[in-house]
């Protein structure tokens, strides 16, 4: 049980580490977030029309919508502009609190991939890293990946959690592979 507790938190330790540089010294994920010059305007725009914090899919259609009216809709948009906002009413800048649920999360995502791991018994090393690998691109194509396949997000925009799902899982097997094995 004490080898599975230190290889989680020293597994989540190279996690997190991983998401700090990816995101900042490395800037893997620079190219999600554009800059738009009319941000301000566009700001006071949603500010001024969304009246509640969530996400929304422009165009989209009301709810009530029948599927038949749907589909002709989404027929007559074919070729038009789509954008998706993730609208938040007050941005309150805060590191402290995201950084702890963030290890907290880390942390419970590597006691599960050693859960799954080691159900059947001590796999190889070579189980253990092809295994966190195949958590971590199963991750990205659950996630990032619909988002590219279903509403067109460029591929720019979600490649840097193809590469965080292969560096930071495959760097976290390296470690189990050796760690859980000695």
């Amino acid at each position: 049980m004490k080898k599975y507790v230190i290889g989680a938190l020293v597994g989540a330790i190279i996690i997190f580490a991983w998401q700090f540089l990816s995101w900042s010294l490395l800037a893997i994920h620079a190219k999600e977030a554009k800059y738009l010059p009319a941000q301000d305007s566009i700001l006071n725009i949603l500010s001024s029309t969304i009246k509640e914090d969530g996400r929304y899919l422009l165009p989209t259609s009301p709810p009530g919508t029948s599927q038949e009216e749907m589909q002709k809709a989404a027929e007559q948009r074919n070729n038009q502009p789509l954008a998706t906002i993730t609208y938040k009413s007050k941005f309150v800048y805060s590191m402290s609190s995201p950084m702890i649920w963030g290890f907290v999360i880390d942390i419970i995502l590597v006691v599960l991939l050693i859960s799954i791991l080691t159900r059947g018994g001590l796999p190889t090393f070579i189980q253990i890293f092809t295994g966190s690998i195949a958590v971590g691109i199963f991750s990205f194509l659950w996630g990032p990946y619909t988002q590219y396949n279903w509403f067109q997000v460029p591929w720019e925009s979600i490649q840097g959690h193809l590469i965080d799902a292969v560096a930071a899982w495959g760097l976290c097997g390296l470690w189990l592979g050796w760690w859980l094995r000695r």
